[in-house]
């Protein structure tokens, strides 16, 4: 499921290149940056009553559903390519709907089933979406090559729909929650740890997504590499990642689950201040994003297994949603700054103010997860 929701996602750099090089030459990249931000940041926004759905229906009916706006977004919008505020509604917001009602329930319902291999139980689970970034990313830009956008997101939206009626049939809540009176408890605001993971959302989210959309732009405009050589780097990311979320929940088995968190954060800010800052190269590039790869993919797969450790698992899908409004609010801040940095700033061929965007929030990030570590144990040595 998360191959589809995330997947997509991650892969919505191969049509941000083509859209900015040859279908809407003339836009902002900031603009269509918009696009693949709003399909990130609607899912997030969503979480909360996502995670309200899968407490008080099937999880079931709520991921069919989900794959059904999905799929049903992305045909639609085949029929829209040729206006940016139409591909705003459906390939960005509509599908971003439709997406929150599959990753949800699915990152949740690891920590639901799992205890001693919950890490690795969920870094399994995210990786699906490194895996779809790994075949969509190629597949994407063949479709676009060969049959144009229009057909190309008609293609995937038919095989998100089938893929995904199929994986909800497997969907099943380990727990039955207790209806309340209160459809969302806000009580967890009032702890320091959860506003410390907040912060770090917000700030994380900020720069994900810089390199996913603005590497392949990179190569092609600053390297003068091909647009194949472009599109290669997010498979790059996506392949490392995928190695990233199921090896960082081995490696947080030994460091902790909050350690490692913290550890991923630093190495993925350095992977960009240090590797993709500093050099315009070919190797360095591709290092970077190996790098950032691996140790991104550990941000997004711990978040929820540190939250299940603290909280428990009872009011998992609610917490996770909650969290995720803070992903919501870094995501409608990261890429389209980035992009509005570029033309703004760098005149949209100098990439260094987006870089240095991306990689000091990420370091901020990592700050905040360090206060969240000492929050719940000041002993350094510590398994947290």
């Amino acid at each position: 499921m998360l191959m589809f929701s995330m997947g997509c996602v991650n892969s919505y750099g191969s049509y941000q290149t083509f859209y900015h090089l040859h279908q809407f030459p003339h836009e902002p990249t900031s603009t269509l940056a918009w696009i693949g931000t709003l399909q990130f940041a609607v899912m997030n926004l969503f979480g909360i009553p996502s995670g309200i759905l899968c407490e008080r229906f099937d999880s079931r009916l709520v991921t069919f559903v989900g794959g059904l706006i999905m799929g049903l977004a992305l045909i639609v919008a085949s029929f829209c390519d040729t206006h940016v505020w139409k591909l705003l509604i459906t390939q960005g917001f509509v599908f971003g709907v439709g997406a929150s009602l599959v990753f949800i329930p699915a990152v949740s319902m690891p920590a639901q089933w799992f205890t001693g291999n919950r890490a690795l139980a969920v870094g399994i689970v995210v990786a699906g979406s490194g895996i779809g970034g790994l075949w969509l990313t190629p597949a994407t830009d063949h479709m676009i090559s060969g049959l144009g956008t229009a057909w190309a997101l008609r293609i995937t939206g038919i095989i998100v729909f089938a893929v995904n009626s199929v994986a909800s049939l497997f969907m099943r809540n380990r727990l039955v929650v207790q209806r309340r009176e209160k459809i969302v408890d806000l009580s967890v605001l009032k702890d320091w740890r959860f506003l410390f993971i907040f912060g770090g959302g917000i700030c994380g989210t900020t720069a994900y997504f810089t390199p996913l959309f603005l590497l392949p732009s990179f190569a092609i405009e600053v390297l003068g590499r091909s647009n194949s050589f472009g599109t290669n780097l997010i498979t790059i990311i996506n392949a490392a990642s995928t190695v990233g979320r199921v090896g960082t929940g081995q490696v947080a088995k030994s460091l902790g689950n909050i350690n490692t968190l913290s550890l991923c954060t630093l190495l993925a800010s350095l992977s960009v201040l240090v590797l993709w800052l500093p050099f315009e190269t070919g190797g360095t590039v591709v290092a970077s994003a190996i790098v950032y790869g691996l140790f991104c993919g550990g941000f997004i797969g711990l978040v929820p297994v540190v939250m299940a450790e603290i909280w428990g698992i009872q009011r998992i899908a609610t917490i996770i949603g909650l969290l995720y409004v803070a992903n919501f609010i870094g995501t409608m801040i990261g890429a389209p700054s980035s992009g509005a940095l570029l033309d703004s700033v760098g005149g949209g061929t100098d990439f260094k103010p987006s870089i240095v965007f991306s990689g000091v929030f990420m370091a901020i990030a990592f700050l905040f997860f360090v206060l969240l570590r000492v929050s719940v144990s000041r002993s350094l040595l510590k398994k947290v």
